[in-house]
């Protein structure tokens, strides 16, 4: 069969577009958005979040990320219950309309949040239709806040898909127990996320632990972190984005900051297929 020049040449142009797009498609803008949440103080702490979140639009990201029990602060003794959300019915209003509203995806930190009578420390997960697609519930306390005391804990981890990444997530002292986001990461995740209110007093842990994290499992990491005090303890911020080969795509300071760093995620590909530790695991061996 001929094909003229012109054909030809239009045909080529028509695969460069294609390839060009899907390249583009691959590539993901993130919104860190680090936020200095109030003690006990929900519809302050609502507010100020759409603020940051209104402002993060300004770059145009594909998903807005933002800390830890963003609603009531980590975390008032008194009065938890009555401060918290009911079923995520306060926080799927304020997320879900603002993510239909403006085309993006958004991780909602976490909330407290009162279920069938009991406490959780929640993050909810939104698509750019404002829909629900992600309810996970922090697994590990922080036993020596007494968090196990006042909150229920979760028991699994959950996967879910933002613009057809497979993505997943825990919640900040959940980054210390390895077998937990390893039960996520060999169903094939790409991009991890880690809300947090994380002490300054140990910023060197939050980085090693999440830079490992994202490292050991090949994958892009997203770590937001609180800022400011609560009482006599402060915040350490140094919200992070990490690439799969633990480099640092962004790194905020210690104060109320927003910043957005993009991810290729297709580059994982290549560096699972160099380094192949999924296929060179022998869990037969490994008795934990």
């Amino acid at each position: 069969m001929y094909i003229s020049k012109g054909a030809f040449a239009d045909i080529v142009c028509r695969a460069s577009l294609i390839f060009l797009w899907e390249a583009q498609m691959m590539k993901k803008k993130i919104a860190l958005i680090q936020m200095d949440v109030a003690m006990a103080e929900p519809e302050k702490n609502y507010v100020h979040a759409l603020e940051l979140m209104k402002k993060a639009m300004d770059d145009k990201p594909d998903i807005l990320v933002l800390p830890e029990t963003l609603n009531v602060g980590f975390f008032p003794t008194e009065h938890l219950k009555d401060l918290s959300d009911v079923d995520g019915v306060k926080t799927k209003a304020v997320f879900g309309s603002f993510a239909k509203e403006h085309n993006v995806n958004i991780v909602a930190g976490s909330v407290a949040n009162v279920k069938n009578g009991f406490v959780y420390n929640t993050a909810y997960v939104f698509n750019r239709n404002g829909e629900v697609v992600c309810e996970y519930d922090k697994v590990h306390g922080f036993t020596p806040s007494d968090e196990h005391k006042y909150f229920k804990g979760g028991s699994e981890v959950k996967l879910f898909k933002l613009d057809d990444i497979s993505c997943s997530m825990v919640i900040c002292y959940d980054v210390r127990f390895p077998e937990l986001i390893r039960t996520a990461t060999v169903q094939g995740i790409d991009l991890f996320f880690i809300p947090a209110q994380w002490p300054l007093v140990r910023k060197l842990h939050w980085v090693t632990l999440n830079t490992a994290r994202a490292i050991e499992n090949q994958m892009y990491l997203c770590a937001v972190n609180g800022c400011g005090y609560a009482g006599e303890t402060k915040y350490g911020g140094n919200s992070l984005l990490i690439s799969p080969w633990g480099e640092e795509i962004c790194h905020l300071g210690e104060n109320e900051e927003i910043k957005v760093g993009e991810v290729d995620l297709d580059v994982i590909k290549g560096i699972r297929e160099s380094i192949n530790v999924f296929r060179d695991r022998k869990p037969e061996y490994y008795h934990i």
